[in-house]
């Protein structure tokens, strides 16, 4: 486990319902994500940016943190994995340049646990030399590869800094020779059930035994916005608590999708209202009661507490109580 300063308290839970993608060798694409209402965008130094353009888009990255207006969103870096020449400059430079507006650095292609934490320990030693307060900058772990998938309990548990374990569907697809070349879609004569429930599941048990948020990776066909609405259901569904886009016709469509409905958010809230009034001393101490024609317990305030906190963050409100009749 890394030796470095403990963070004071868990980690903060941020929205990433979307998480967008930026390339960092583009000013002209970094400029316009801020405008955007992505909760997360992530400026990447890695495969979609050249190695020529290595150099240069961390600077653009630096220049693009330190004097650009990211109000509302959570603000990462995705670094180059530990494979290559470019990842310990990519995190010095941009953590010495613009450390105190970094919220978390992504390290890709994760194999092991020994990865997270020399990422957490060089942190570690750039943010005591820049006198920021212990382990301020956190970590998203993405998972890309079988090896990174069976190591993914001690991926999640190798550092307090870490905050997210991500999905990273096609180098994933690679590594296991999947039958595909659509990233999110079914493989071709996969016909029942989803060729990639196993790994979405396993990633969100790792995450949240640790109590880390799970993200789901990229729909490749950005302009199947439909396409990419039932992807993301299905990640939804299990309980992820957000997805990468890359473009932005895709934000609202994730923002939508993992956000509760307006609906289910309203009776969550319910639920917690008549639970909390039905085991006071003034409901009677009961630990079960019915709401409507449903009974509801301690198991059913733990799922409310859920929805309606996810519905809290998305910006939802419960309407007004009716006034009396005129």
């Amino acid at each position: 486990m890394p030796v470095g300063p403990q963070p004071s308290g868990p980690r903060p839970q941020r929205p990433r319902r979307s998480c967008l993608a930026v390339p960092g060798s583009s000013a002209k694409m970094l400029a316009k994500a801020q405008g955007l209402p992505a909760d997360q965008v992530f400026l990447d130094l890695e495969d979609s940016v050249a190695p020529l353009a290595k150099p240069d888009a961390r600077k653009n990255v630096v220049a693009a943190l330190n004097d650009g207006d990211w109000s509302g969103k959570t603000r990462v870096v995705r670094v180059n994995d530990w494979t290559t020449p470019w990842t310990y400059r990519d995190v010095v430079e941009v953590v010495e340049g613009a450390g105190q507006h970094l919220d978390a650095v992504m390290l890709p292609k994760v194999q092991s646990a020994d990865q997270v934490v020399a990422l957490d320990l060089l942190l570690t030693q750039i943010e005591r030399s820049l006198g920021l307060v212990g382990a301020s900058i956190g970590i998203e772990a993405q998972i890309e590869n079988a090896r990174g998938l069976v190591a993914v309990d001690a991926v999640a548990a190798a550092s307090p800094r870490l905050e997210t374990v991500v999905f990273g569907p096609a180098d994933f697809m690679a590594s296991i020779n999947m039958k595909s070349l659509v990233v999110g879609e079914q493989p071709p004569g996969y016909d029942v059930g989803d060729a990639y429930h196993y790994i979405l599941m396993r990633i969100l048990m790792a995450a949240r035994t640790y109590d880390l948020q799970a993200i789901d990776g990229p729909y490749l066909q950005i302009r199947d916005v439909e396409g990419f609405r039932r992807v993301a259901g299905r990640s939804a569904a299990l309980g992820f608590d957000g997805k990468w886009v890359l473009h932005p016709g895709q934000i609202e469509a994730a923002n939508e999708v993992f956000s509760p409905r307006q609906q289910d958010y309203e009776h969550a809230e319910a639920i917690l209202e008549a639970y909390e009034h039905a085991t006071s001393e003034a409901g009677g101490m009961r630990g079960a009661v019915m709401l409507g024609e449903e009974m509801i317990d301690e198991a059913s305030r733990k799922m409310a507490l859920v929805v309606a906190a996810k519905g809290r963050a998305a910006g939802l409100t419960r309407p007004p109580p009716a006034g009396p009749p005129e």
